[in-house]
This record gives C-alpha cells, sequence and structure tokens, in this order.
C-alpha cells in the first residue's frame, strides 16, 4: 500500500489557471478513487498507480529534480515575463504578495513552449542574503526563512540558501492522479552535482545532490499523518517515477522535539535499485517533520537527496539540521 490515498502536500495544490499549462493537459483529482469520498488528504492509503502512458512528460530521478530521461528545469518569473522549458521538474519564483499567496508552493503543469519576453529579476525581499541578518542557532551555518509557513531553520556552511520566494517541485504523470509535490524556502547542496542533457534536446539541466525546504500541510489530521504520507513522494518524484516498488518507507512516525522547542513527528522513506536510467540517476532518501506553526496550521520540514553516492548527505546531518528547525514571525499564508 503506498502512503497516503489523497496525495500528501495539502496547501501546495497547483493553480487553476496555470498560464504554462500543455495543451490538452487534464489536472484530475489526483486524490479521488471513483466512488470514494475522502475530505482529508492525508487519510487512506492507496494502492500504486499504473505507469504513465508513452508520450507524458516525466521527471527523471536524481537529487533536487532528478537529471536524465525529460527531467528538464523550469524557471518562471510571476507577474513578469516567463522562461518556461518542458516540464517535470519544475522551479519557480514568485514575486508580490498576490503571487506568493496563489502561486508559491504550487508546480507548474507541463509546457511545450516558452513565452516570448525577457526575465525579471528578483525583488530585494527574495534575495537570500537578505537572511544574512538573522542569527543562525548553530554558530557559523545559515538561516533558510519561509516567510509563507513562518518557519526558519539553518544549513551547514557550504549549503545554497536560495531565495525566499524559490519553489522548488515535481509533476507526476498524468496516470497517476496526483498533480505533484512542492515546497519553498529552499537550500541546496551542491546545486550542479550533475549537470545532463538525456533527452538530447541541446538544454542541460543541473541535478543538486541534496535539497531542503518547508511546505503547507493543511488537511491533515496530525503530524504523525504528515510524517508518514510525505517522504515517499519525494522520494518517487526525485529519483524513481514512475516506478514505486523500489520504495520503502517507515510505518511509524518518530515523535520529535526541535532545539527551540517545535514539536511534531518525522519519518524517513528511501528507494533502492531504482529502474530508471541516465547520467545523473541514483537511489535517494527523504524525510519529512510535521509539525504547527504559530497560525495553528500544519506545515512540514522536508529533505530530498541522493544516496548511494560520493558526498550523500547522512542521517545525522538531516536530523541536525531538523534540530534547528523553529517558528518565525507570522506566517504570510492564508
Amino acid at each position: 500500500m503506498w502512503p497516503g490515498q489523497q496525495q500528501p502536500p495539502g496547501g501546495e495544490q497547483n493553480p487553476q489557471n496555470n498560464p504554462y499549462q500543455q495543451p490538452g493537459y487534464q489536472q484530475p483529482n489526483p486524490y479521488q478513487q471513483p466512488g470514494y469520498q475522502q475530505p482529508s488528504p492525508y487519510a487512506q492509503q492507496p494502492q500504486w498507480g499504473a505507469p504513465a502512458p508513452a508520450g507524458v512528460p516525466q521527471p527523471s530521478p536524481g537529487g533536487g529534480g532528478g537529471g536524465g530521461g525529460n527531467r528538464t528545469k523550469v524557471v518562471a518569473i510571476v507577474a513578469a515575463a516567463a522562461v518556461v522549458v518542458a516540464a517535470g521538474v519544475t522551479a519557480f519564483l514568485v514575486l508580490g504578495d498576490k503571487d506568493k499567496k496563489d502561486v508559491a508552493d504550487k508546480p507548474s503543469s507541463p509546457a511545450t513552449s516558452s513565452p516570448s519576453g525577457s526575465s525579471a529579476s528578483p525583488s530585494t525581499d527574495d534575495d537570500p542574503r537578505g537572511n544574512e541578518t538573522e542569527k543562525p542557532a548553530i554558530a557559523g551555518w545559515k538561516v533558510v526563512v519561509n516567510p509563507k509557513w513562518g518557519v526558519a531553520f539553518d544549513v551547514p556552511s557550504d549549503w545554497e540558501v536560495q531565495a525566499t520566494g524559490l519553489a522548488v517541485g515535481f509533476d507526476f504523470p498524468k496516470s497517476d492522479k496526483d498533480k505533484g509535490i512542492t515546497m519553498s524556502g529552499l537550500a541546496e547542496y551542491q546545486s550542479k552535482w550533475c549537470t545532463s542533457d538525456d533527452d538530447k534536446d541541446g538544454r542541460t539541466e543541473d541535478t543538486p545532490l541534496a535539497v531542503v525546504g518547508t511546505k503547507g500541510a493543511s488537511g491533515a489530521k496530525d503530524t504523525d499523518e504528515i510524517a508518514i504520507n510525505t517522504p515517499a513522494w519525494w522520494v518517487y518524484g526525485g529519483y524513481t517515477m514512475p516506478d514505486k516498488k523500489s520504495i520503502s518507507w517507515d510505518k511509524k512516525p518518530t515523535p520529535f522535539k526541535s532545539a527551540s522547542g517545535v514539536e511534531g513527528s518525522y519519518a524517513w522513506a528511501q528507494s533502492t535499485h531504482t529502474p530508471r536510467k541516465g547520467k545523473c540517476v541514483t537511489d535517494g532518501k527523504a524525510l519529512t517533520f510535521g509539525f504547527k506553526n504559530s497560525a495553528d496550521d500544519y506545515v512540514s520540514f522536508n529533505f530530498y537527496g541522493a544516496t548511494g553516492t560520493k558526498g550523500e548527505i547522512p542521517k545525522a546531518t538531516v536530523l541536525k539540521i531538523l534540530s534547528t528547525v523553529r517558528l518565525h514571525g507570522t506566517p504570510t499564508s492564508d
């Protein structure tokens, strides 16, 4: 049984009127089985869906969005001209309060062309250097802030803190009946760990070795549900899609309290011998920590990274990062 009858990333759904949506691409309800009524996005565990049919763009595995196959990274500047390439894994910036409310943490659907026009630079509010005024909980580390969810945490000094408006996510195959999974408030480790052009279209894509961030989890009944039902989706999107048989996950969550007193639950998922092919393909692991922010909303901290390769992030390091998770101001998300 696959964790989460309804796909876990509550509060992070695709926008309805997506300007980058592929013609003819329909977004079905990703969680609903015929005749099944389920209000919570975390409630019942489903069977795996069938592999995507030929012709459906899919991301290739690899940390931070995978590498190889049809995996293509997308960067779009909302409220400005966009740069859009065929999708799979998506990353995009959101500018302005309205755009952050409507689009942040939502993966775009596959696109087949690039709208004309030039891209815009992010505002100063999206500059990761703005976090330099924040004091890390661990001396010498860097602070990552996600104002949307009112969360902050630290990463080691050799990680790259991304602009606060940047989100990364995975679009799942249409036949999988799940839209995708996305998070923002990001930091990446070795953002250009692997570069590939497996689809031979002349555009290369960079694959990070590991990524951390935070996301909403509306609809969850408790933190245990978030912890169990979310990390397998990061492994699926980043490393094994469309295969699900190579993924395993914790059946019971682990209670956890961060150094600042944030309490919740975490769980791991991992893949073994993924059948995917490509230059940057590896197996991967992921962790999700579910908790509540100051607005009493369920949110989660998420990590995913490549395994079985030089430089793999140890679980001990992930848990040390997790220990720094703290609430930060009033969340800007409604």
